[in-house]
């Protein structure tokens, strides 16, 4: 979780300082949010080949996002989400005992143009990566674990794409409800190589 935040923070951090050093400011824009999503993903009986009988479905997944608007409504951003809570992973792979906590990040190009007075439009494209947490239980099972420690973790590359719909109720600050698809390289850790997340992010846009 701290590596995750640090990632967030850094992400908040390059987008501030372009802006503090763009000889253009007014014709660009920086937005920063926070949100919360869920997931949807082929169930564990849907596995084939050599995936795991894993979903990806449910769970929340708070996270950040960011982006720099810099010419014509174009631009680039990046996003990290993260399953809020530990899950059991499927003992029939690993046995007892052991949790799991998904991790996806990405950097995008994206492209936000005006749609009506206060509304905007956001499509975003890009690569990433799905980095999945083991955890072996220090005490309890699985299912209901009072302590955990990092055993060991699993990173697949991905592409994703996506959108959204920013709503300006007031001055700078928005809502967004949001939708990504991610594509991830050889995802045996799961049932399915694509999951969904789609959720709402509310935010803050600079000018």
């Amino acid at each position: 979780m701290r590596r995750t935040l640090r990632c967030a923070l850094l992400l908040s951090a390059v987008c501030l300082v372009l802006a503090a050093f763009s000889s253009s400011a007014e014709a660009q824009k920086i937005d920063i949010a926070f949100g919360v999503s869920t997931t949807d993903s082929p169930g564990a009986s849907q596995a084939s080949g050599n995936h795991n009988p894993a979903s990806l479905t449910g769970g929340a997944y708070p996270g950040f996002s960011g982006d720099f608007l810099f010419w014509h409504n174009l631009g680039f951003g990046g996003e990290v989400f993260w399953k809020g809570s530990q899950g059991p992973y499927p003992q029939a792979i690993y046995g007892s005992g052991v949790n799991y906590r998904p991790v996806f990040y990405n950097f995008n190009a994206v492209y936000a143009p005006k749609l009506a007075s206060h509304v905007y439009a956001e499509i975003v494209g890009g690569i990433g990566a799905q980095d999945t947490h083991y955890y072996q239980c220090t005490f309890g099972t699985a299912t209901s674990c009072g302590g955990t420690q990092q055993v060991s973790s699993s990173n697949h590359f991905d592409a994703d794409f996506g959108g959204g719909i920013k709503f300006y109720p007031k001055g700078g600050f928005f809502i967004r409800p949001e939708a990504r698809i991610y594509f991830v390289n050889n995802n045996t850790d799961y049932s399915s190589y694509h999951t969904t997340r789609y959720g709402v992010s509310i935010g803050y846009t600079f000018r």
